[in-house]
């Protein structure tokens, strides 16, 4: 008669604890149906399912007993009757969710309110990992991120009024994150930009302008835009036209002394380490996107052309402009271009005119974003630099940090 049996083990990690415990269900031929192991600060909890017959059942567990009090940890045996067995196998289908929780530091009671949130939906949490290095007891947290394997049957309308109340408790110091835990979620491969206010803490235009004596007037016409009362289109062309006669070296100045967003640099050097495609899609200027290229190295950029003569602005540009229409066209080009879903891409972006890309790719990120664009997005990151964008993607500390 076939007997199924869990056994639950924790106590002091030793090298080879698991191996001597799988050696005699090796020995009576015991068959392992399910196996798990987590280790916190060298605190071990290893559970085993596994099937063996009635006859070696009582030999099996007292052997492990003997092996357990040798090693001093603790063992606990519990039977599990078939259609125990049975449910649990039933409920493999059932979809998998990632929850992520990101900030300078997470707290006890956000957890648990995540924690009841999740239970109150009937989602089940399988699995928690902590995706940053181990927290200092005194001094700057720097970045705190967990993540949480959830797993439950959720309808459209039920995941979106989770996720709803999931980012309702986003605040000023925690980001939360909510996927599916599918195949693209393990395979994303591009990554799109925004530039200005995403990528650099500045607006270039803005810049220029000031540098034209125009700042004031291409600032009216940026609030008249943010109001509805004209569209990008419009306004990007008013703007420009502020800029003629403006000498092309102011450019480089500008170029050479615009600030990065905090987490640039470590951020681009790990997408490029795990073999992340990136491009800056802009409703800027070419000349400061591909500044940033050459600098960090992005594979594609697409933003505006400014049209020079005679080494001045003209006042015009050259091209179609770049706006959110256009960014989600290109977005959609890059993946056929690499030959991917697009689900396995990746936007990111802080204005109104990114939410079209946003809504496009597999994950859409709202950083350090407008009000607007916040309400709109499905993810957003406040709470820290860019590359906090690497643990939304699943990355951890340890697996990158020594590169």
């Amino acid at each position: 008669m076939i007997e199924i049996i869990q056994v639950n083990i924790s106590g002091e990690d030793k090298p080879g604890l698991t191996a001597e415990l799988t050696a005699i269900l090796a020995r009576y031929n015991a068959f392992i149906l399910d196996i798990g192991q987590s280790n916190i600060h060298k605190s071990l909890t290893l559970g085993i399912l596994f099937r063996t017959t009635t006859e070696q059942s009582g030999f099996i567990m007292k052997d492990l007993l003997f092996e357990a009090t040798r090693l001093g940890v603790q063992i606990r045996f519990t039977p599990i009757d078939r259609e125990q067995y049975d449910a649990w196998v039933a409920r493999q289908g059932r979809n998998r969710y990632i929850v992520t929780l990101l900030g300078r530091e997470v707290t006890a009671t956000e957890i648990a309110e995540v924690s009841e949130l999740i239970a109150r939906h009937g989602l089940n949490i399988d699995a928690i990992k902590r995706l940053t290095g181990r927290m200092p007891l005194e001094g700057p947290t720097g970045k705190y991120c967990i993540e949480l394997s959830i797993r439950g049957q959720l309808t459209n309308d039920e995941r979106l009024a989770f996720q709803q109340e999931l980012m309702s408790r986003s605040g000023s110091g925690l980001d939360i994150s909510f996927q599916k835990d599918d195949i693209y979620r393990r395979s994303r491969r591009l990554i799109c930009f925004d530039m200005d206010s995403t990528l650099i803490g500045t607006e270039c235009i803005d810049e220029l302008a000031e540098r034209a004596g125009v700042g004031d007037q291409v600032k009216a016409i940026t609030a008249s835009a943010m109001r509805g009362e004209i569209d990008f289109k419009e306004s990007f062309t008013r703007r420009v036209a502020l800029l003629k006669g403006l000498d092309v070296s102011v450019m480089e100045d500008i170029a050479r002394n615009m600030p990065f967003n905090e987490g640039l640099e470590r951020m681009m050097r790990i997408l490029k380490m795990v073999g992340y495609k990136t491009a800056i899609l802009s409703g800027g200027f070419t000349y400061f996107g591909n500044f940033l290229k050459q600098k960090f190295g992005f594979d594609y950029v697409y933003a505006n052309e400014l049209e020079v003569e005679d080494g001045k602005l003209t006042g015009r540009y050259i091209g179609e402009v770049v706006d959110g229409r256009r960014k989600a066209e290109l977005l959609k080009f890059l993946c056929q271009m690499e030959g991917i879903h697009q689900e396995q891409s990746v936007a990111v972006g802080d204005g109104a005119n990114d939410l079209p890309m946003l809504g496009l790719a597999g994950l859409g990120i709202a950083y350090h974003a407008k009000p607007k664009v916040k309400a709109n997005a499905d993810q957003n990151l406040s709470t820290i630099g860019l590359d906090g964008i690497l643990y939304f993607l699943g990355l951890k500390d340890s697996q990158i940090d020594p590169f």
